[in-house]
């Protein structure tokens, strides 16, 4: 019962990132996983697509074997979609998302139940361009510090598969040092975001101020650009 349910949140939080109105993904872009609390989880299987996805567009995944082929010498870009069939709890599960590696990576944190991978557009048209993530890493939005938090995880542009989860891998564990707990919000260069949350519902939230936060940038910049948070307001939003 609780596998079903946990997959049926899955699904709800899917279909909602998928909704066109919200330009967050398109076609195929985009994946999402939950945990299941046993070493395993459910993840968006490869090629399909958010806003329609049913119970069938998802496949439950193995952490410790997905995780294993980060280290795995006979694991490549080229062929880590193939190897990482063998960490499927079951053989004819559809073929699980090059990027189950990153979902595995952020839910190796037990208080990270959910994550959401998309490519919102607004936030695309800065990630793509010679800014990057850099203008993420200063806040002038106070709830973007509430729903994001004081502080992002960012790494430039990798390949998906294989070297982004390596860099990844890097970066939470840089993370996790520093701040003594996960990042809400992972961004990617010329890529998209990802979402680490506790619930669906929070994951939602993330992956929709995301993008509200980089529409308010390229506005902020039209008048002279952004006006900063002072020191002292992130220990009352933090709060």
């Amino acid at each position: 019962m609780a596998t079903a349910l946990h997959l049926q949140a899955l699904i709800e939080l899917t279909r909602e990132l998928g909704r066109v109105e919200h330009g967050l993904a398109i076609t195929g872009e985009g994946n999402t996983s939950a945990a299941l609390g046993d070493g395993t989880f459910w993840v968006k299987a490869s090629g399909t697509s958010l806003g329609g996805i049913t119970a069938r567009g998802f496949c439950r995944v193995d952490a410790g074997r997905a995780l294993a082929l980060l280290d795995d010498e006979r694991c490549t870009d080229a062929n880590a979609g193939e190897l990482l069939r063998g960490a499927l709890t079951r053989a004819a599960a559809p073929r699980p998302s090059i990027e189950t590696m990153l979902h595995a990576l952020c839910l190796a944190d037990p208080e990270i139940r959910f994550v959401a991978h998309t490519h919102p557009l607004g936030l695309l048209k800065i990630l793509c361009s010679r800014a990057g993530v850099t203008p993420f890493h200063r806040h002038f939005y106070p709830f973007a510090v509430v729903t994001c938090g004081q502080h992002i995880a960012s790494v430039g542009y990798h390949n998906p598969g294989l070297a982004l989860a390596r860099a990844v891998r890097t970066e939470l564990a840089r993370y996790r040092r520093a701040h003594g707990h996960s990042p809400r919000l992972l961004l990617m260069a010329n890529h998209g975001a990802v979402a680490l949350a506790r619930t669906g519902p929070e994951a939602l939230n993330i992956s929709l101020m995301v993008e509200k936060w980089a529409q308010l940038l390229d506005g902020a910049r039209r008048w002279g650009g952004p006006s900063y948070l002072p020191a002292h307001a992130f220990q009352h939003l933090n709060a």
